[in-house]
């Protein structure tokens, strides 16, 4: 049983995915002019390591649906918080179809009470870690 971190956030407002991506965008420009190249947050259970957010946005942008888009979008905020303040142990597991990267799944609760998953993609051979989804339970 992996412990869950709740965090401070709520889900965001919305079901129109238009309205939902600008209000995380500005959550990411706020993030994004902190760093003068590569965006990136402080992780508290990876020691204060970076974990670089661009790939998230190429990992949404590649679902087809909309609906599992905006549904995506709506936790990033809590997401973020999650990362940041999070030092609970993540579910970790090698990546099948890579042998040199592992995959770390955080459990989150939003302030709701609502159940989300953070995955995390780290690189055995640099240890660079990058934020690859944001997604609920169900």
């Amino acid at each position: 049983m992996t412990e869950i971190y709740k965090t401070n956030c709520k889900k965001l407002a919305g079901t129109d995915f238009k309205e939902l991506h600008q209000k995380t965008l500005d959550v990411y420009k706020r993030i994004r002019h902190r760093s003068k190249r590569r965006t990136y947050i402080r992780s508290a259970y990876f020691k204060k390591d970076k974990i670089f957010l661009e790939l998230f946005w190429q990992h949404l942008f590649d679902k087809k649906n909309w609906r599992d888009r905006t549904r995506r979008i709506k936790y990033f905020s809590a997401g973020i918080d999650l990362i940041q303040n999070s030092r609970f142990e993540p579910k970790s597991k090698e990546n099948p179809n890579k042998a040199g990267e592992i995959f770390h799944r955080f459990t989150g609760m939003t302030k709701e009470k609502e159940l989300f998953y953070v995955q995390i993609k780290e690189n055995k051979k640099n240890s660079q870690k990058f934020l690859i989804s944001i997604f609920p339970d169900k």
